[in-house]
């Protein structure tokens, strides 16, 4: 928790692709404040624009790793980006949240099950002839079993995890 004692919220997504993703930040971090939640976003983090771009991405990739690690709670942006699946960086830094044992809410617009809204044939297998995951979950069985709790939107998704994170604490 923050000296405050506000859980600390790693924000997690495709949001620092957009091209306000500043302000997106900023309205994500007051939603977080409106909650007694102090959000952590990405671009907190200040990178050193001098470094080659690989040294730079490793930095990044360091200095995200240290926010969710600093983080009470990772609340992760699981929209589908480029494609049919959630943003392969968002889903690591899930992976590495519950790794650590951080409680992670997802959000994200619910179409059903993957065999639902994924396209495939009868037989459940998409155009490339792989099969469609078939187990009723609305994400990857990795995702899916490994959340806390989803929300069909961000707004809604941090009051969720405003009120998990209390339900949990001693004083809750």
């Amino acid at each position: 928790m923050s000296a405050a004692g506000q859980p600390r919220i790693y924000l997690a997504g495709f949001d620092v692709f957009r091209p306000d993703a500043i302000a997106q930040g900023g309205y994500l971090k007051r939603l977080c404040r409106e909650q007694g939640m102090l959000g952590l976003y990405p671009f907190d983090n200040e990178v050193d624009q001098g470094l080659a771009p690989g040294e730079r991405a490793a930095q990044i990739c360091q200095l995200n790793l240290a926010m969710i690690r600093d983080a009470d709670a990772v609340l992760a942006n699981l929209n589908p980006f480029r494609g049919f699946e959630p943003d392969s960086g968002t889903a690591f830094e899930v992976g590495a949240a519950v790794a650590l044992g951080k409680p992670v809410w997802a959000y994200f617009q619910h179409q059903g099950s993957m065999r639902q809204w994924l396209p495939g044939d009868e037989a459940g297998r998409d155009a490339e002839g792989y099969f469609i995951e078939d187990f009723g979950l609305p994400r990857n069985l990795m995702l899916a079993c490994s959340w806390v709790g989803c929300s069909a939107c961000v707004e809604e998704g941090v009051i969720a995890l405003r009120q998990y994170l209390a339900d949990r604490s001693p004083a809750g």
